[in-house]
Order: C-alpha cells, then sequence, then structure tokens
C-alpha cells in the first residue's frame, strides 16, 4: 500500500482520539483529502481485522493479505463514503465479502485444524508453559484438543451462523452491528447465533 498522509503515523492516534472524533467522522475526514486520517483507521483496525480474517482463512499469510485488501477497498470507496452506518458495520461488510469469497475459493485447499503445545493460543499470543508446574503436559494436551475441537465445529458452521458467532464471540460485536453487516434483523440475528450456539453445545459436550 502506498505510504498515505503528510504527517507521520505515530502522531495519528492521539491527535485524532484525543479531539474526539468518531470512526466515521474520521472516514469522512478521509474522503475530503485528508490521508493522515486513513493512516489512523489502519493502526486502528488492522490487528482487529487479521484476526478476524485469520479466524475464516485459518491461514497466518492470508490472513494478512484478506486484511491489507479489506483497506485497500476502504481507501478506493473513499468518494463514495456516506456516514448512514456505523464505521465499522461498514468495514465489516467489506470485510465479510472477502472471507466468504476467499472461503469458497479455497474450501477444498484449507488444511485440517491440527494441535500442538507449541501452538500460540490466538487469544493471548501466548504458549501453554508446561515447565512452570502451574499446570501438567496432560492438562495442557486437553485444553489445546478442546480449542481444536471448538475451531473445527466453529469452521463447520453454516456460512452465514460461523460469520456471526465469530463477530459476537471474537470480535465482541453486538447483535445490531452483526444484524447491520449481514444485512439481518435483530431478531434474525438473535435467532441466527441462538442456532450456533446450540449446535455448537451439542457437538462439544464431551469438551464442556
Amino acid at each position: 500500500m502506498a505510504t498515505l498522509g503528510p504527517r507521520p503515523a505515530g502522531n495519528l492516534q492521539p491527535a485524532l482520539a484525543g479531539e474526539g472524533y468518531t470512526d466515521a467522522e474520521v472516514m469522512l475526514r478521509v474522503k475530503a483529502g485528508d490521508q493522515s486520517a486513513f493512516d489512523y483507521l489502519v493502526q486502528k483496525y488492522r490487528r482487529p481485522l487479521v484476526s478476524f480474517m485469520y479466524r475464516m482463512a485459518r491461514n497466518t499469510a492470508a490472513a494478512e493479505d484478506l486484511a491489507q485488501e479489506v483497506f485497500l477497498r476502504v481507501y478506493r470507496s473513499r468518494q463514495t463514503y456516506e456516514a448512514s452506518a456505523k464505521f465499522t458495520t461498514w468495514l465489516y461488510r467489506i470485510a465479510t465479502n472477502l472471507a466468504v469469497n476467499h472461503a469458497r475459493d479455497t474450501r477444498h485447499e484449507r488444511p485440517e485444524v491440527t494441535v500442538s503445545l507449541d501452538e500460540p493460543d490466538e487469544d493471548t499470543g501466548t504458549t501453554l508453559d508446561v515447565a512452570d508446574g502451574t499446570i501438567t503436559a496432560e492438562e495442557a494436551l486437553v485444553r489445546r484438543e478442546r480449542l481444536a475441537a471448538i475451531r473445527s465445529k466453529v469452521e463447520a458452521l453454516p456460512e452465514r451462523q460461523k460469520l456471526a458467532v465469530i463477530m459476537h464471540k471474537y470480535q465482541q460485536m453486538d447483535y445490531k452491528q452483526i444484524a447491520e453487516v449481514l444485512k439481518l434483523s435483530e431478531s434474525a440475528t438473535k435467532s441466527l447465533l441462538f442456532r450456533a450456539y446450540e449446535t455448537l453445545r451439542e457437538q462439544l459436550k464431551e469438551f464442556v
């Protein structure tokens, strides 16, 4: 991505956050030609988007590439942006469309979910340390197997249910925002999540 903005990226977050701009207002500044405002949005949302894409693609390189593509599309769409919806709703709608298309295109290429004691926990970024005596190797393995089972069952959910669970559980998005991203009513979104969690609860009985 080309370098955007006349000001150093490191100065962006304090300046814009300190002035109390909403994300939609920052995006309107991008639309008006303030390129440094775009760098602020990239700084703020890059990590959450990579995390979201990783949960969909299960591939670190693909997640990075997909997140980059989201930001490119945001920038290319700046002139047509309207602050009629929450910025994150618009952002995750772009991300969702990309993630769904990638999942369909690579459906037969994706590796099986595996488990390793040395694999970092994707929520904490840390590995399970069995050397310090806080947990046994057996407990660590059981925990890893449980995480792998959850990942596998979430991946096996119908597409919309999987997207809703990822946004709700891992991105901490509320029902209203998920509904707007998926273009559903709030009640339909609640029903979608209820069915998804019931399926997961039933399939993960042995780990609960």
